[in-house]
C-alpha cells in the first residue's frame, strides 16, 4: 500500500508503505465479534515487544506507538556490494522521517538471487546480505517485520514451493497444495526453522533471541482459490503459528492477510472490494490463539473503481 506519511512525499524513501496495525487481543478488546477469554503470557526479557491491554509496550512498561514502512527488497539490495550502502541509507532515512519498524523478506525461494537454493540448501551470501540487513535496522533503532513466505509466484513463495515438490516426484495437484500437503508443509518448516534459529553473523544473536526483531509473518497475502471457505488457509495458519512458537515464544506472531472478510461474518463480505473472496477469513484467522496482532494490505488505487491513488487519498484527506 502506497502511502503518504504526514507531509513527506511518496517517494521520500524507496519502497515506503504503510504497514496499518489492528490490535486482536482477547481480553482486551470490545468488539463484539471477539471471545472475552482471549489472553496473552508475558516473555522475561523486557527488550522484546511485548502485547499487554490491547497496545505493543517495549522496555516492561513505555508503549510502543510507531510509523512503519514495508521495502521488501532489503536482502537482496544488501547482498550486491555496488547497493548495499543503500540499505544503511534507507535505514538512517526512516530513522530521521521518525519511523520505528520496517517490514522486509526473510526468503527468496530458488530462481536468481536465491535465499534459499532448493528445500533446505541455502546461500550463505544471501544470509549474511539478511544478517546485515537486521544489524543496520537496530543500529538505526528500527525494529523489523521478517516475513517468511509470499503466496505469489515473485521470489519463489508458494508456487516455488509447489515446483520442488512436482520436481521431487511427489504429486501435486495445485499451487494451493502449499497448504495442505505434507511434503511441502515439511519445506516450508525447515525454512521457519532454520531463519529462527540462525545467528546473526554480524551481531552473534540467534534470530529468535534478537530483540530488534519485532515480529515474524507466517507469508505475505496468503490466498486458497482451491478452498473459497477459508477453513483451508485457517488449517494451515493454527499448523504453522503453533510449529512457530515451538521455536520462538519472544517474539510477535502476525498472519499477513490482507483483511478480507470471509464465512465467519458472512454479512460483512459485502464491504471486500469487489466482493472479493481470497480462501481467508480475516476475523476467523486472526482468532487464533498464536496470532497476536492483525495486519490489513489495502491497495485504493486498484479496489475503488475509477479512482487513482491521488485522488483517493485527497478524497480521504478531505482536500
Amino acid at each position: 500500500m502506497r502511502v503518504w506519511v504526514g507531509k513527506l512525499p511518496l517517494n521520500y524513501i524507496w519502497g515506503l508503505y504503510t504497514l496499518i496495525i489492528l490490535l486482536l487481543l482477547r481480553n482486551y478488546c470490545s468488539s463484539s465479534w471477539l471471545p472475552s477469554s482471549w489472553s496473552r503470557s508475558s516473555a522475561s526479557s523486557s527488550k522484546f515487544i511485548r502485547i499487554r491491554s490491547n497496545r505493543f509496550y517495549v522496555d516492561g512498561s513505555s508503549n510502543f506507538l510507531f510509523t512503519g514502512f514495508n521495502s521488501f527488497w532489503l536482502m537482496n539490495v544488501a547482498a550486491d556490494p555496488t547497493r548495499k550502502h543503500k540499505v544503511s541509507e534507507v535505514f538512517r532515512e526512516a530513522a530521521t522521517a521518525g519511523l520505528t519498524v520496517c517490514r522486509t523478506w526473510a526468503f527468496s525461494d530458488g530462481g536468481p538471487a536465491a535465499l534459499q537454493i532448493s528445500p533446505g540448501v541455502y546461500d550463505q551470501h544471501m544470509f549474511q546480505a539478511l544478517d546485515f540487513v537486521i544489524s543496520e535496522a537496530d543500529k538505526y533503532k528500527i525494529r523489523l517485520i521478517l516475513s517468511l513466505s509470499n503466496n505469489y509466484k515473485d521470489f519463489g513463495g508458494r508456487p516455488q514451493y509447489a515446483n520442488w515438490a512436482r520436481e521431487a516426484g511427489f504429486a501435486v495437484s495445485s499451487d494451493d497444495d502449499f497448504y495442505t500437503d505434507e511434503i511441502i508443509k515439511g519445506y516450508y518448516k525447515s525454512h521457519v526453522r532454520t531463519v529462527l534459529t540462525r545467528i546473526n553473523t554480524v551481531t552473534g544473536f540467534a534470530y529468535k533471541d534478537d530483540p530488534t526483531i519485532m515480529a515474524w509473518e507466517l507469508i505475505n497475502e496468503p490466498r486458497c482459490q482451491d478452498d473459497s471457505s477459508g477453513r483451508t488457509v485457517n488449517e494451515w495458519v493454527k499448523e504453522m503459528a503453533s510449529f512457530v512458537k515451538s521455536i520462538d515464544r519472544k517474539h510477535l506472531l502476525e498472519i499477513g492477510l490482507e483483511g478480507f472478510y470471509g464465512d465467519s461474518v458472512p454479512e460483512r463480505k459485502q464491504y471486500n472490494p469487489n466482493w472479493e473472496t481470497s480462501g481467508t477469513d480475516f476475523i476467523r484467522d486472526n482468532l487464533i490463539k498464536e496470532i497476536d496482532f492483525a495486519t490489513i494490505h489495502a491497495y485504493p488505487d486498484i479496489w475503488l473503481p475509477g479512482r487513482d491513488e491521488e485522488s483517493t487519498w485527497h478524497s480521504w484527506r478531505g482536500g
